[in-house]
């Protein structure tokens, strides 16, 4: 009987179970048959190694789930870490919880499977039940229902067996209580099943996004108790007490949802909200959004407050050893790489920042191993594979970059040609195809060099060193047109740039138009004037065009720009001399030889300026002199 009365649920239940096993089916397929791959603290309990550990807080998350069905006044963007903390023994008072949910559910499932078949075993009796209401041959209390759902619209047994027509206006019947219980069930449990780690873990402990189904279920299953509760109900003053209440649990749950939507408008709302379930991931995720707003102080702050509830957290130490790095903090920000590195072996990305900080301190041995180690680190089982391929692959350009400025060509190209084989399909190849064509131009195997630039091209056209780099190999090929096509190319595809019109000065130079070669030097110059190489290598090129008044300017500003820099002072001390202003060229020359005492040109310059001084009866500052 129950079979017959109840086939249609029974098959909606199986649809809806079926639908659930194909959708996750092709979740597994898509993830290459393989269970999700996640850390450790993203679920906490599957990493445990105790087995009751792991068993009660499994049960405990399905209560904590329903839960936030029942009342969702602390909801979070994300469950994570210690969100909910395991539940470890049998002491634990949560356990309660498990229990009176699991009981509750229970319950409702017998009386949702039972309740049916007793149902209709009572229609072939006496009584016959209509949504919660009973109508008998008695003298039973019948009270006319206000809310027209408590017949079936069917005409009213008598006692002589003729039927009088039941005053009601047509309906269309609702299906029974225990049926709408049983479905309201399924659509709450069987969605559900997959998230709680019964198959395989997941990479979440509670994820509100897994309950919007479940949420179907939850909602029907209020309603059909409301409604049965209602009918029950036998004054009119009871049933305005439950409608009152129902329409202040939609106004309530209207209310949260408004509070809620404003947490959601922006991701600094969403961040701070969270602050009171999960205070390490939410200053973290905050302090990322601060960051990107510029406000570094905020950011620095939020970053340590979520290291002071979770101090291993290797993305958040790294964070902040980056935004430490970006404000010029190295010692700091290298602190908080290696304590990344000790949290999380496998970030490829704190070795990067790491080997590049050491590198421009002048720790080239150490840096070399940084960047050695870091290449060693195998890609399996990472959370962000593609993330770490990057990484790696930029420690082997950083690598190799740093062996080619110290002359070690061969070694550098080994190195490069690991990155290329080792770089993700994402990664944007043209600096390092750039500093390959640099190598092999180094090693004089020009038509290599050629073809590495032009793949640098290929990968990203608009790249201006490689622009400038092939220009300079066309130009040694003797293809001077064509190379200077390129360096005009730089120059258009960014004006601003003096090294551009550095290069360009250096080529006029050499195909001896100094004219030309003296106004790109001059813009250089002018555009980069607070960069040392572009000031000091203009002054050179003036000097070479025989500008000797521009080229003092420059060696000047070169020497201003570096005044420790003995090799600036000497250039300066030089151009001063043949522009005869002696004095002043004398002072830079000692000053350079304080700097370097044993600078061979310097001291040579330093004679002959003294021999002229003296033939034209200047004072110098010759030892001995008075």
């Amino acid at each position: 009987i129950y079979l017959k009365k109840n086939l249609s649920v029974l098959l909606s239940l199986c649809t809806l179970a079926c639908w659930g096993v194909i959708l996750l089916s092709a979740r597994l397929y898509w993830m290459g048959n393989k269970p999700p791959n996640f850390s450790n603290s993203d679920n906490p309990a599957a990493d445990s190694p105790h087995f009751l550990t792991r068993t009660l807080t499994f049960l405990y998350l399905p209560a904590a789930n329903a839960w936030l069905l029942l009342c969702p006044d602390k909801l979070s963007f994300d469950w994570s870490m210690d969100a909910v903390p395991l539940v470890r023994s049998l002491a634990d008072w949560r356990n309660l919880h498990t229990v009176a949910f699991y009981c509750g559910f229970i319950l409702l499932a017998l009386f949702g499977l039972r309740g049916s078949a007793f149902t209709a075993k009572e229609t072939n009796g006496r009584a016959h039940v209509t949504n919660g209401k009973s109508v008998t041959n008695g003298n039973g209390y019948h009270a006319f229902d206000t809310n027209q759902n408590t017949d079936l619209g069917l005409p009213k047994p008598t006692l002589n067996g003729s039927a009088v027509p039941h005053h009601c206006y047509s309906q269309t019947s609702l299906p029974p209580t225990e049926s709408l219980v049983v479905f309201s069930l399924g659509i709450l449990a069987l969605p559900f099943i997959p998230a709680t780690n019964l198959f395989f873990y997941v990479g979440f402990v509670i994820a509100e996004r897994v309950l919007y189904i479940p949420s179907i279920g939850y909602c029907i299953l209020v309603a059909t108790g409301a409604r049965t509760l209602y009918v029950r109900l036998r004054t009119r003053a009871c049933k305005a007490v439950m409608v009152c209440l129902c329409i202040g649990l939609v106004l309530l749950n209207g209310l949260k949802t408004v509070q809620r939507n404003k947490d959601w408008s922006n991701e600094e709302n969403l961040y701070k909200s969270g602050i009171h379930v999960n205070p390490a991931k939410a200053w973290g995720n905050l302090g990322n959004v601060l960051k990107n707003q510029g406000k570094m102080a905020e950011a620095e702050k939020a970053y340590r407050n979520a290291l002071h509830y979770r101090g291993n957290m290797a993305d958040m130490l790294y964070n902040l050893g980056l935004l430490l790095q970006e404000n010029e903090r190295f010692s700091e920000a290298l602190h908080y790489y290696r304590l990344a590195i000790g949290s999380r072996p496998t970030l490829a990305s704190a070795y990067l920042n790491t080997g590049i900080i050491l590198m421009n301190k002048g720790n080239l041995e150490e840096a070399k191993r940084t960047f050695l180690t870091c290449a060693d680190i195998p890609d399996e089982k990472l959370k962000d594979p593609h993330a770490h391929k990057s990484s790696v692959t930029s420690c082997l350009y950083n690598l190799g970059k740093l062996l080619h400025e110290h002359g070690q060509q061969e070694e550098a190209l080994t190195v490069y040609k690991e990155a290329v084989q080792k770089m993700p399909k994402q990664f944007a190849p043209h600096s390092l195809f750039n500093m390959m064509g640099e190598a092999y131009m180094r090693l004089n195997r020009l038509e290599e060099a050629g073809y590495w630039y032009r793949e640098s091209l290929k990968a990203k056209p608009d790249h201006i060193p490689a622009h400038l780099t092939y220009g300079k190999l066309l130009s040694i090929t003797g293809e001077t047109t064509e190379a200077e096509k390129y360096y005009q190319r730089a120059i258009q595809l960014d004006p601003s740039k003096g090294n551009c019109y550095m290069h360009y000065g250096q080529f006029l130079l050499e195909q001896s138009r100094p004219k030309e070669a003296a106004e790109m030097a001059e813009r250089a110059a002018e555009l980069d004037i607070d960069e040392f190489d572009v000031v000091f290598n203009a002054a050179h090129m003036l000097r070479q065009a025989n500008l000797n008044e521009a080229a003092e300017r420059q060696y000047e500003r070169a020497a201003a720009l570096r005044p420790d820099y003995p090799a600036a002072l000497m250039n300066l001390g030089a151009i001063l001399h043949l522009n005869g202003k002696l004095p002043e060229a004398e002072a830079n020359y000692l000053r350079a030889l304080q700097l370097k005492p044993d600078d061979a040109i310097t001291q040579s310059n330093l004679r002959k300026l003294w021999n002229i001084m003296e033939r034209q009866g200047l004072r110098t500052k010759q030892k001995g002199d008075p």
